[in-house]
């Protein structure tokens, strides 16, 4: 989590109009996924050609941001646009919008000519420090891989084998990533580099790299130590591990859950589930969830991590999908319902229209009075995939990331 605003803003006229907006109880929704889903993936088209490289923005700040120091459309950011690449070429496949193809791949591009020599991807946005990090080089692994799968281009799956042998040099022995964590996170708590680990787990598969696996199997084994009896993770967020984030106890789930799957552990597979299970159970009957979790998973604050929310979504869906149980589905139609009345469609504001916000309300303290990127892609992959177990959009049996 980059820069965010803590201190009391000045709130523009368009912000001031979204808190209204949503006091007078949110957005108009569809049950149809369709046009949320094209409203957000137009969203996405705007925040990539908002910035004069081929990544995408970070996101839009409806508010002069003190860490940018600007309001409006914010620099590429190279990890979210990693992920984001999947996200692209299965939405193109699911709309035959060929332009998302042909930006997944110029993005996929643009990050090989980023990686540092050492095989890693610098943390934060374009323009600032560049120092390597273990989970940023993790997310642009699943661009690159899903660049070589579309095109067959060996630049990618060179990049690809570079970053896993860089991931492989920083794995501490006992199978923790402590060095060359993000500097704009805090390096004593990131359990949720096991999406990192899942990176390099699918780089194994596909490039037939066994110490690949090995070491993706030894961070996520490592991670399923330390959870605690009740499904809990400590050490598990950007900046407070006691009150963790929704947005890193979902990443952490997901990789446990697709590590698992590749490297055919039930262990892994069930410490995801266990954690999922506890989530499940917290979703309000609204469809809200907390953006911050006690260890004892009580609600931590009273506004929602949307991110999680949606990512939460994709979770719970894969579980059926691994594991054919639906309950896993009991609380997917609440929560998109929740997610979707956040979104506003019909705004002027380019930088507004059809992306995911950080947080519920949008004063909240995650992404605060702004649209993100990451966001509005996990999003679209829950639209998709949703429709996907309804049998209303046929899958093409390829990971959104």
């Amino acid at each position: 989590m980059i820069g965010q605003v803590r201190s009391m803003p000045i709130l523009s006229l368009t912000a001031l109009r979204e808190i209204w907006r949503e006091h007078k109880g949110g957005f108009g929704i569809e049950e149809d996924h369709e046009p949320h889903l094209e409203a957000a993936l137009e969203w996405l088209k705007r925040a990539q050609d908002a910035t004069p490289d081929a990544g995408v923005a970070r996101g839009y700040s409806l508010i002069w941001h003190p860490y940018f120091k600007a309001q409006g459309w914010q620099p590429s950011y190279p990890e979210t646009t990693g992920y984001i690449i999947p996200t692209l070429y299965e939405s193109s496949r699911r709309l035959g919008d060929g332009n998302l193809a042909e930006r997944a791949t110029l993005a996929a591009r643009w990050l090989v000519g980023l990686q540092l020599s050492s095989g890693a991807i610098a943390g934060g946005v374009i323009g600032q420090e560049q120092t390597p990090a273990i989970f940023n080089t993790g997310q642009v692994i699943f661009g690159w891989l899903s660049a070589f799968i579309e095109t067959g281009e060996s630049e990618f799956a060179d990049a690809v084998l570079r970053a896993g042998e860089y991931l492989l040099s920083t794995l501490d022995p006992d199978g923790i990533w402590r060095k060359e964590n993000s500097i704009f996170a805090d390096p004593r708590a990131t359990l949720y580099n096991t999406r990192a680990a899942w990176a390099l787990a699918e780089a194994g598969l596909l490039l037939k790299r066994p110490d690949f696996l090995l070491g993706a199997r030894a961070n996520l084994s490592a991670v399923a130590n330390l959870q605690r009896e009740n499904g809990w993770f400590p050490n598990c967020c950007l900046t407070d591990p006691e009150n963790p984030l929704l947005h890193t106890l979902a990443y952490t789930i997901r990789g446990l859950l697709e590590g698992g799957r590749i490297l055919d552990d039930a262990r892994l597979v069930r410490s995801a589930e266990s954690a999922a299970e506890r989530l499940l159970d917290s979703v309000a009957p609204s469809g809200w969830m907390p953006g911050r979790y006690r260890a004892d998973w009580t609600s931590a604050v009273p506004w929602s991590c949307l991110t999680g929310q949606a990512q939460m979504v994709n979770n719970w869906i894969r579980l059926y999908e691994i594991g054919g149980d639906p309950r896993w589905l009991t609380a997917v139609p609440r929560v998109l319902r929740f997610v979707k009345t956040t979104q506003n469609r019909t705004s002027s504001n380019p930088g507004i229209r059809g992306g995911i916000r950080g947080a519920a309300p949008i004063s909240g303290d995650y992404g605060r009075y702004e649209v993100l990127n990451w966001a509005t892609k996990f999003f679209v992959d829950a639209l998709i995939r949703d429709e996907q177990i309804k049998g209303r959009a046929v899958g093409e049996g390829f990971w959104l990331a």
